[in-house]
C-alpha cells in the first residue's frame, strides 16, 4: 500500500490539481470538517474509500488493498471530492469506490456491518459511472427512507461486468431490505432483466479463516 500513488484515482485532466486534493486525503480516518457557511448539510456524514487489487499481486488482507481518501458533512464537501476523481468506467482492473457513513469501515466485520446484509446489483459494462452517481446522491439525499438503516454503498470494477451494491445493517428486516430494492429499482431506472441478489454478510463470512488476515474467498475483494 505503501508503494501506490494515492492520486491514481484522480481524472487525468485534473492531475494539475493533485495538491490541492492531497491536503483532504489522508490514509488516517479524519473527520468530516463542519459545514462551512451557505454550505448545505446532509442528514449523515459520509467517508470516500478507494480499493484496487493489482493483477497478478497475492494479497492476503483486504486492508492492504483499502484506502481513506477523505469525509465530508455537505454537499459542497462531496462535490469537492467527486469531481476529481476517476469516473468509474475509467477504472481498470479489479478497483472498488466505497462511500459509507463516517465511523463505518466499509468491510463485513465492522460492528455496524456484521448483522447486516447487501444488495448486489450486476451491471453490462459501461453504465457503472451514470448509475453509481444515481444511487449516491439518493443514499445522500436519503431517498431510501429507511433511517439509519443504510450503511454505505460499493461500486466494482471487473473485467466481465460492473456491481453496485448498498449495505444495511440488519438483513433479518425484510421490510427494510424490500424497500431498499424497490428504492433501487426506481432510482437506478433497471431494465427488467437486471440480475439484483440480497447477501448476508454472515454468509460472506463463512469464507474466512479463523485468521481474519487470511481468506478462503478467491474473490473476497468483491465486498
Amino acid at each position: 500500500m505503501n508503494n501506490m500513488n494515492k492520486f491514481d484515482v484522480l481524472k487525468g485532466e485534473d492531475r494539475d490539481e493533485e495538491n490541492s486534493l492531497k491536503s483532504k486525503m489522508d490514509i488516517k480516518m479524519t473527520p468530516a470538517p463542519p459545514p462551512g457557511s451557505g454550505e448545505h448539510p446532509i442528514q449523515f456524514n459520509y467517508s470516500l474509500w478507494f480499493s484496487k487489487r493489482t493483477p497478478g499481486k497475492q494479497t492476503t488482507s483486504y486492508d492492504q488493498t483499502l484506502r481513506f481518501v477523505g469525509s465530508f458533512a455537505s454537499v459542497e464537501q462531496f462535490w469537492s471530492y467527486y469531481t476529481h476523481l476517476s469516473r468509474p468506467s475509467e477504472l481498470s482492473g479489479h478497483s472498488d469506490y466505497h462511500i459509507f457513513k463516517e465511523g463505518i469501515r466499509p468491510m463485513w466485520e465492522d460492528d455496524a456491518n456484521k448483522a447486516g446484509g447487501k444488495w448486489i446489483i450486476r451491471l453490462k459494462k459501461g453504465i457503472a459511472s451514470r448509475c453509481w452517481e444515481n444511487l449516491v446522491l439518493a443514499m445522500l439525499g436519503e431517498q431510501f427512507m429507511v433511517g439509519g438503516e443504510v450503511c454505505g454503498a460499493v461500486v466494482s470494477i471487473r473485467y466481465q461486468e460492473d456491481i453496485l451494491s448498498l449495505w444495511n445493517r440488519t438483513a433479518n428486516d425484510h421490510v427494510t431490505t424490500s424497500r431498499i430494492r424497490d428504492t433501487l429499482k426506481r432510482i437506478l431506472n433497471l431494465p427488467p432483466n437486471t440480475i439484483m441478489e440480497y447477501k448476508c454478510h454472515t454468509d460472506s463470512l463463512k469464507y474466512v479463516f479463523r485468521d481474519r488476515s487470511s481468506y478462503r474467498n478467491t474473490d473476497l475483494f468483491m465486498r
